[in-house]
């Protein structure tokens, strides 16, 4: 039986990583990290068995985790090198801040929802993964103590340029978030210039991301 449980296993993610390449996801670092991540360990018992699936999950708080594509694809989009460290907006479930721990030097990922902030860092820590912190905090919020990072990741819809964002880019430094379209979302990357000037580049489409929102929420 448990030898029948590894091959499904197997199957399973040899599935998963297919539909990750069919999706467009070619940074061979990233498909390394995904393949030794489990969204499984990421999400609630209930939801561990379509978790291989590439869909929207609930998370609580009327919040949702994007598909493993979606992620994947933002993640690819910040030319993340090892030596950098980052900023995440929307810790979530920890998932993604788990893919980032494993390609980055240093992660540090905000979220709004207390019970989600307390839930991912304590996924996080039985995952193993040490270089990252997560907090309870707005990343919109003005803080008296900023910190600059050459790498911000947003998991949402933004209205660039947004100088309560790019307050956090350090000089060529780069934000990477969603903007909504006429006919969907899409990936937009933020460049952030010596002179201080921004470069938005679009890239690819993407779906079921929410709009950014301000303010902290205590538990669900």
């Amino acid at each position: 039986m448990a030898a029948l449980a590894t091959e499904t296993e197997a199957r399973d993610r040899a599935q998963f990583m297919l539909r990750m390449r069919q999706r467009g996801v070619g940074d061979v670092r990233i498909l390394r990290v995904l393949e030794r991540t489990p969204r499984s360990f990421f999400v609630a018992q209930r939801y561990a068995d379509i978790a291989g699936r590439d869909i929207a999950l609930p998370i609580g708080g009327g919040q949702t985790a994007p598909p493993p594509s979606t992620t994947a694809a933002m993640i690819e989009a910040l030319r993340l090198a090892p030596s950098q460290s980052v900023l995440e907006i929307g810790a979530g479930s920890g998932y993604a801040a788990a893919l980032l721990g494993q390609l980055a030097a240093e992660v540090v990922s905000l979220e709004r929802c207390q019970s989600l902030a307390v839930e991912a860092s304590a996924r996080l820590a039985a995952f193993g993964v040490d270089n990252v912190r997560v907090l309870y905090s707005d990343g919109l919020a003005p803080s008296a103590k900023e910190t600059r990072y050459p790498r911000v990741l947003v998991h949402a819809l933004i209205e660039p340029p947004t100088p309560r964002l790019t307050r956090w880019l350090e000089p060529g430094g780069v934000l990477v978030a969603a903007i909504a379209e006429a006919d969907g979302q899409r990936i937009v990357r933020l460049s952030l210039k010596s002179d201080g000037a921004l470069k938005v580049e679009p890239l690819g489409a993407v779906r079921t991301l929410s709009p950014l929102v301000v303010g902290l929420m205590r538990a669900l």
